[in-house]
């Protein structure tokens, strides 16, 4: 009788483990790929956010692991680098392109940038953005678009994560911003 009962908690506790590690899978396998770059990637330079951000795009399109970090080791702590480092540059397939570096003044064309970042997003791709914060500029990663228009972005400090939902306001602050954009052949 014992015996009978050993297997039939064995038999059990197996399918339960068996379900719950299905169904772990199946949830990984609906999130969001990019939560899943964000959450796996560190800045690992206190001056390599533009780097950063080209990496986890590159690792959103699929074409380096999770752990290439090459673009922020060459770069270090360089303090002289701007977006222009990555324009029209080919990395893995993929082409960066530099967007809207313009004079930060009252005729910046705001409009014109979020309906760019929208665009891209629309399309599947993310958008590299510098955000004018208290220290500075900080190199984000505009994630999605909230149902009212706003666009959520993402940076890295270390392995820590930074989450901006108020994205459109900053730029509207700092009257503009420059953005990177990608393509590839594959239509990433």
């Amino acid at each position: 009788m014992m015996k009978k009962i050993l297997c039939s908690l064995i038999m059990l506790i197996s399918t339960s483990l068996i379900f719950h590690l299905k169904a772990q899978t199946q949830k990984i396998d609906n999130c969001d790929f990019f939560d899943a770059v964000v959450n796996n990637h560190n800045q690992i330079f206190q001056f390599s956010g533009i780097p950063s951000a080209i990496e986890m795009a590159l690792k959103y399109c699929k074409v380096v692991g999770f752990n290439f970090y090459d673009l922020q080791n060459e770069w270090q702590n360089k303090t002289d680098g701007s977006f222009r480092d990555f324009d029209n540059k080919e990395l893995y397939g993929i082409t960066f392109s530099q967007k809207f570096n313009l004079p930060r003044d009252e005729n910046f064309p705001i409009d014109s940038l979020f309906q760019t970042i929208e665009n891209e997003l629309k399309s599947g791709k993310k958008v590299i953005i510098a955000l004018q914060m208290d220290a500075g500029w900080s190199i984000f990663v505009v994630y999605k678009q909230t149902p009212d228009g706003e666009f959520v972005s993402y940076s890295k400090l270390g392995s820590h994560t930074l989450i901006l939902k108020n994205t459109k306001e900053i730029v509207k602050k700092s009257n503009g911003t420059e953005i990177m954009t990608y393509s590839s052949p594959a239509g990433f």
